[in-house]
């Protein structure tokens, strides 16, 4: 061995000799395996669903669609029905993706106190999924509207196509607008918390 790796190999052991092994560390090793795979079959899990759902969704509208002359006509429900999936379907699965990215922004935003930093995370999800049940309930439609032009034949017009286009459309950009502030604001609720913190402890 060189002098350098001797130097190296000395320093290294003189810190691992004085540092001792975290006494929980072998249960966070554990906890993230578990951890891993839980994201794994939860992801696994999602796309089953996916495919199902699209498959159930395609089976659906080539079935209540009747044959014209023209080809398939949809009925306007149809499409109503298809696009409330497809809303329910992005907050199925932008929820969990916003979190997984979400979740290690917050820990070195909160690293003087981790447990607000899960707790925030936990209501940023209960005010996500109130957000996207409050769209889907708001636009959803019983009955055709007056301006898709379809009272008649019932059947599908451009207007409700870009009617539905436009919902989903909005709650992206409602999403991408919130989470865009969220990025924002947490790092200052985060400085906050920290001073509140101290504050008492320099009191004491």
């Amino acid at each position: 061995m060189s002098a350098l790796e001797d130097r190296l190999h000395d320093a290294l052991t003189e810190v691992g000799d004085s540092r001792a092994p975290a006494p929980d560390l072998f249960a966070r090793v554990v906890d993230s395996i578990e951890h891993d795979r839980h994201r794994r079959r939860r992801v696994r899990l999602l796309g089953a669903c996916w495919v199902v759902g699209l498959a159930l969704a395609t089976t659906l509208v080539l079935t209540l669609t009747p044959r014209g002359e023209r080809g398939l006509e949809m009925p306007w429900w149809v499409l109503e029905v298809a696009t409330n999936l497809v809303l329910l379907g992005i907050a199925l699965w932008l929820g969990p993706f916003i979190k997984r990215f979400g979740r290690a922004y917050a820990a070195d935003v909160f690293h003087d106190n981790p447990l607000t930093g899960k707790s925030y995370i936990v209501l940023t999800d209960i005010v996500y999924y109130l957000i996207f049940a409050a769209y889907i309930l708001f636009s959803l439609h019983v009955s055709p509207q007056a301006d898709w032009k379809n009272d008649i034949t019932g059947r599908v017009t451009a207007e409700q196509v870009t009617f539905e286009l436009s919902r989903l459309g909005g709650i992206l950009l409602i999403i991408g607008a919130l989470h865009g502030v969220n990025i924002v604001l947490m790092p200052v609720l985060g400085r906050l918390f920290s001073l509140n913190r101290r504050l008492p402890e320099r009191t004491h």
